[in-house]
């Protein structure tokens, strides 16, 4: 049950289990572009309280995490990889006035429960409590995979962003606040939607 589960700063220790959770998450996403358990224990001991683990009993099922960055919305186009390699430690500047949201996973068996939800309502209140000025994301558009022959990835995320197209994901997050500012290329090579990938602002007004 939903109730049963529990929401925690990540922790060193889950590093490994964190790791194969993104791998089943975004099975078609190249392993490289993903968190390796060293590149978590970095980020759990960089920026702990801005990054959430929800447990089942003591099996991490879901993930939200993320980094203060500086970021230039004139100039948005960036590779996942790139920005985390940039900074401090994992990629987190502690004097960054944006939330980058890197990464939010979810078991595929606990799915539809309001996980995704929670996380981003954490991720929002560690904005409000540092004064950031919001939430900055690159977010996986799984739709795609089914337009892409017939139209842009811009052309998609323009009309789910509209509510003309449905998207797991982009549609979930723009439910949750999100406003569409474009489009990523090569954000993360995944074939299923040529490497594209929205960009997504959460203002924190």
């Amino acid at each position: 049950m939903i109730e049963e589960l529990r929401y925690c700063q990540i922790e060193t220790r889950w590093a490994d289990a964190l790791e194969a959770l993104e791998l089943r998450a975004f099975p078609s996403v190249d392993p490289a572009d993903l968190y390796s358990a060293p590149e978590l224990t970095d980020l759990a001991e960089a920026f702990p309280e801005g990054n959430f683990v929800v447990l089942d009993g003591e099996e991490p099922i879901a993930m939200g995490l993320g980094v203060r960055v500086h970021f230039d919305l004139s100039r948005p186009q960036h590779r996942l990889k790139d920005l985390m390699a940039e900074g401090g430690k994992a990629g987190h500047n502690p004097d960054g006035d944006w939330y980058y949201g890197s990464d939010i996973s979810v078991d595929p068996r606990y799915r539809r429960r309001g996980i995704g939800s929670r996380l981003y309502d954490l991720r929002k209140g560690v904005c409000r409590q540092l004064g950031l000025r919001g939430i900055i994301a690159g977010g996986v558009i799984p739709g795609y995979a089914e337009h892409k022959d017939s139209m842009t990835a811009a052309d998609y995320v323009a009309k789910v962003a509209a509510g003309e197209l449905y998207d797991r994901t982009l549609s979930f997050q723009v439910r949750n606040g999100f406003e569409v500012r474009g489009v990523l290329e090569d954000y993360m090579h995944d074939p299923t939607v040529d490497s594209w990938a929205s960009l997504i602002v959460w203002p924190n007004e």
